[in-house]
């Protein structure tokens, strides 16, 4: 048995665009990870199944090529590729369902088709301070994951014998990807009675963590070793950990989207680092990746310090500055935040 959580006037009212929609558009937000990805496919299958056969997934630019195995992905359209294509889409759906993110910057140079377009918006969401921009919000942060939402969201539209495989193991890799595979955020028994339900459907559930988190490049294997033995510095009296890596370090082991996926979680595994910080450089600002176990909060300090947010455990913003100037900026906010 599955709790109702999601107050049934954003069930009922969803479920009746779901019904009475003929041309659908699904977003996510700026580089797409495997939960953004996967709810998004995990809903694009559910439409199709159910008989929408206009159903277009639209991100705002490319994904790591270790998620290029799941069901449905060479259908997705990358806003940075095929700006006016995607734009159309948008412009004419007469749905569309905003996964994975809370406010319009987090689709970045997506967002003034989104927010312009007519169409009905629906927020599937489980990030802090939901936007008032769509219709129907369903924001939701004690959930594992959205993919996790989405399961629930069909189960409570009465229409689980629509979610076919090929949703079933979008839906799980996205609850394993946004969990650290179930390391985190993940322990409540209801996620394990949803992935009980989704082995039922036929995925294997084991292949889907190899094929996410055991196939690498050659490049992405030896910049991960670079990253241990020079990039990652220690801060022994805060029980933190700092790495960073500029746009030369990136482009001397040839980086592709969704190489450092990861990367942050790895001093965690030293019994006295508790709080991590990732700072790689990106064209025009600093992403800042931030992990915690316990009770350090994540989410208080990336809104603190770099404009961001996300869940206690896991979170991420941005800075505007030199990478040098990142550092000292979190230096500076490790010494005062438990001061």
């Amino acid at each position: 048995m599955i709790t109702k959580i999601i107050h049934e006037d954003q069930i009922q009212k969803a479920k009746k665009y779901v019904e009475k929609g003929e041309s659908f558009v699904i977003v996510t937000h700026v580089s797409p990870d495997g939960d953004a990805l996967g709810s998004s496919l995990g809903l694009y299958h559910f439409l199709n199944e159910y008989g929408k056969d206009k159903v277009n997934i639209i991100v705002p630019n490319n994904f790591p090529s270790f998620y290029r195995w799941m069901p449905g992905v060479k259908d997705v359209i990358i806003h940075e590729k095929y700006p006016e294509f995607a734009e159309k889409l948008i412009a004419e759906a007469d749905v569309i369902f905003c996964l994975d993110f809370n406010e319009p910057k987090r689709i970045e140079k997506l967002a003034p088709a989104v927010v312009a377009a007519e169409g009905r918006k629906v927020m599937i969401d489980h990030h802090l301070n939901p936007a008032d921009f769509c219709r129907v919000v369903m924001s939701y942060p004690q959930f594992s994951s959205t993919s996790e939402m989405i399961f629930r969201f069909i189960c409570r539209m009465g229409m689980f014998d629509k979610m076919n495989k090929k949703a079933a193991e979008c839906i799980y890799t996205g609850m394993m990807t946004d969990t650290g595979a179930f390391t985190y955020n993940s322990n409540q028994p209801e996620i394990y009675t949803i992935i009980g339900e989704l082995i039922k459907k036929g995925i294997n559930k084991d292949e889907i963590y190899r094929k996410v988190n055991q196939v690498h490049t050659e490049s992405r294997l030896r910049m991960m070793g670079y990253v241990l033995y020079e990039k990652m510095k220690l801060y022994p009296g805060h029980h933190a950990a700092l790495i960073t890596l500029s746009q030369e370090e990136l482009k001397r082991f040839h980086y592709q989207p969704g190489d450092t996926e990861g990367f942050v979680n790895l001093p965690l595994s030293m019994n006295e680092v508790s709080f991590v910080v990732f700072l790689r450089e990106d064209s025009d600002y600093i992403k800042v990746s931030l992990r915690s176990v316990g009770d350090f909060p994540c989410n208080e300090f990336a809104s603190r310090y770099f404009g961001g947010g996300g869940h206690k455990n896991a979170s991420g913003g941005e800075f505007f500055g030199s990478l040098e100037e990142a550092v000292s900026v979190f230096e500076k906010a490790l010494r005062e935040f438990n001061s």
